[in-house]
This record gives C-alpha cells, structure tokens and sequence, in this order.
C-alpha cells in the first residue's frame, strides 16, 4: 500500500470517529445557543439621568430592581478577586450594606475570595439584573471593616446562620456532608436557640471603596448605554460615556 492510501485511510477512520461522537455532541448541547438572544427596550439611560454621585444613582437602580420590578435576591452580586499570581476567581455574595463609603459584604476570612484580598484588595462587583436588562459593575478596593461593624452585623442575622458561621471553614476540604452537619449539630447544642452566639474572629465584613461604577443599561440592536463615573482626585465624579 502506497503512503497516501495509509494517510487517506487514517483521515476516514478519523472522520469515523467525529461521525459517532457528533450525536452525543448535539445531546450535550439540544440549543441553538447562536440563536437565544432578546431584543432590549428602546428606552435608554443619559447623562441627563443620573445622580450626583454613582452610590446616589446605585439607591435609585436597586430601589426599582428591588421593590418595583421584585427581583429574586436583588442584593446578590457577583464578586471577582485575583490572587497575587493574577489567578481570578468569581462567586455569588449578599449585598448587605451600602453608602458613600462603599459596598459592605460579609464571609469567613479564611477563604479563597479573603484570602486574594489579603494579597490582592482590588475587586469587582457584579450586580446583574437580567430581567430589567440592566448591569451594575463596581470596581474598587476592598478593606475589612471594623469589629464593632461586624458584631453588629453579626447580631442581624438568624441564629442558624450565626451558627453556620461557625459551623464551616469556609473553602477548605472536607471529607463529606456528614462533616458539616456533625459541626452544625455540635453548635446548636452548645448554643441553643434564644443563647447569644460569639461573632467568630475568622469572620467579618469587607467594605468595596468604590474607584468607577458603570450603569449598563440594554438597548435596541445591541447599542446598550453604558455610563461610567469616574473617582477624581478631589473626591468628586466624572462621568463617561462607554461604547457598547
């Protein structure tokens, strides 16, 4: 057999192969997700539109997100962080406190999202409101919050979760379900309900100092608004328009 007849043989078997693991493909994947799309509104965002500051125009936003549209969780975002190495990791944390200062939330400061802020205090936050075809970004510097601001916190929250903040090491490795719950278990006996619960020392708050916020709202034919304050120097905003 001359070499170009093996080579052509080797390319059918190779297409044999594709041909059979084409339908498994289209299983794994039953939409057309080139097609899945939706057509924003007209009504847009300018200029003219916002608050004096980016915290201001953030109240008027959630207030409609939160009371007026009803939005599942309105205060979850998404928090991005970066190790020291640059390595980025994202997740889903509750809002829960925000004014010209900043945006407040809360985990153990043993994982992974504290521990890059330890190396890395630069974040972004990701508040994305979908059914109102709106996005918020704030991008700034995370700094831990004070204790007395924590315990404060801390004494808000239902006496489960006070005991979850315990009960978990947050981002570490566990052996299995049976671990967690054992903890939980011990904890609740050790402080049962109606017994105050001590704010955990590995736990507290980080408030984001906001360096821009972005507005994004969707519009027709994919031309989306974005409008993005700027931190100045003096302490004040510039506000710029964004192309979409």
């Amino acid at each position: 057999m001359r070499q170009d007849d093996r080579v052509t043989d080797r390319d059918a078997g190779r297409r044999d192969i594709r041909a059979a693991e084409a339908p498994q493909a289209r299983e794994t994947a039953p939409f057309d997700l080139a097609a899945m799309r939706m057509h924003y509104r007209a009504e847009g965002l300018t200029e003219a539109d916002l608050a004096d500051t980016p915290v201001a125009q953030f109240a008027r936003w959630f207030h409609e997100a939160a009371a007026q549209a009803h939005l599942f969780e309105a205060n979850a975002m998404v928090v991005s962080t970066a190790d020291a190495e640059g390595r980025p990791s994202s997740r889903t944390v509750l809002l829960k406190h925000f004014d010209e200062q900043g945006f407040v939330f809360y985990t153990n400061y043993g994982s992974r999202k504290a521990r890059d802020l330890a190396e890395n205090p630069y974040v972004s936050l990701l508040f994305p409101w979908h059914p109102m075809a709106r996005q918020v970004i704030v991008q700034g510097v995370a700094r831990r919050t004070g204790r007395d601001e924590t315990a404060a916190y801390f004494r808000t929250r239902p006496h489960g979760s006070q005991l979850g903040a315990w009960a978990s090491a947050q981002s570490t490795v566990i052996a299995g379900r049976t671990e967690l719950d054992a903890s939980y278990a011990a904890l609740a006996e050790r402080y049962p309900e109606g017994e105050q619960v001590p704010v955990p020392p590995h736990w507290g708050g980080f408030r984001v100092a906001p360096r821009t916020v972005e507005f994004w709202q969707g519009r027709e034919n994919r031309l989306h608004d974005r409008l993005r304050y700027v931190a100045e120097p003096d302490g004040g905003w510039r506000v710029e328009r964004l192309s979409p």
